[in-house]
């Protein structure tokens, strides 16, 4: 993947404060970066370019590294219910895939702003001014679509076979979005096992087959399969992985932020990020 100069300089500006202060100390209080923009409106019903401070465009950093930890846990909490629950471990799987891709629309610069009904997106002008520019959201511009929308209509991503447009149409059978809805809103799924309690050596023994498993084409789960757990774990596994790959090869390994949380200590004995694959997904070259 050829990663653009535009990007790559956004990104080094906006990671570069956080090698001031201490990365367990590093994310803001909760709602930080939806206040600093809601501040950023001139007025309540703003439209068009902001001028705001670089702290702000360090906000879409860390928000982008929160989501990707969330998609960490989420992964890791799929893998747990394997056995124990298949449809909870799908649907913790689905999230883990869709706090990646959220994760990959903050790096690129893009923000949904919920209550003010906005869709943000940061840059910086050639006179290295951030600059936010403030478009009306539209009501059909759900996270679940918009996010994953915004990825794959990107340069960098679009040919990426990783990242879809999350197509929730019901005629539509390999669906990310599909196979998560008719989990959480159809009737009679008919999926509760006993409950069994996934340990230790047993999780370690999942996540390592997960990381092993190879494919040619990315397993996009299936709504007719549902719970599709295989396909869900593998697929999440994978785009967690490609997003720390895409920000190595960015802030290359010159981050102490991002060096401390690109491994959390609370997946110590997990998994160490690795995956057996296929060399076109596995590359991330200038």
């Amino acid at each position: 993947m050829k990663i653009d100069a535009d990007l790559r300089i956004r990104l080094a500006a906006s990671f570069a404060p956080l090698n001031r202060v201490a990365a367990s100390k590093a994310f803001p209080p909760p709602l930080s970066l939806s206040t600093a923009l809601e501040d950023a409106m001139p007025k309540k019903d703003f439209v068009g370019p902001s001028k705001v401070d670089q702290s702000v465009s360090t906000l879409f950093a860390t928000a982008a590294v929160d989501c990707w930890l969330r998609a960490v846990h989420g992964f890791l909490t799929s893998a747990a219910l394997t056995n124990a629950s298949p449809v909870w471990s799908s649907v913790s799987g689905y999230y883990s895939s869709h706090y990646s891709v959220r994760a990959i629309a903050h790096l690129l610069g893009y923000f949904q702003m919920y209550h003010k009904k906005r869709s943000v997106k940061i840059g910086i002008t050639t006179g290295g001014d951030h600059v936010c520019n403030f478009d009306k959201k539209q009501g059909s511009e759900r996270e679940h679509k918009v996010y994953w929308k915004l990825v794959k209509e990107d340069p960098h991503f679009a040919s990426e076979p990783l990242f879809t447009f999350n197509n929730s149409d019901p005629g539509v059978d390999a669906s990310d979005a599909g196979h998560r809805e008719r989990l959480n809103y159809n009737d009679h799924i008919g999926q509760t096992p006993v409950f069994r309690n996934l340990d230790m050596p047993a999780l370690r023994t999942r996540i390592e087959f997960i990381s092993q498993i190879e494919f040619t084409a990315p397993p996009i789960p299936k709504r007719s399969k549902a719970p599709d757990v295989e396909a869900v774990q593998v697929i999440a596994y994978h785009r967690l992985v490609f997003f720390r790959r895409f920000l190595d090869e960015i802030l290359g390994g010159k981050n102490r932020f991002w060096s401390v949380h690109r491994s959390p200590s609370w997946v110590d004995g997990m998994t160490d990020f690795q995956l057996t694959e296929q060399s076109d997904l596995a590359s991330l070259k200038n």
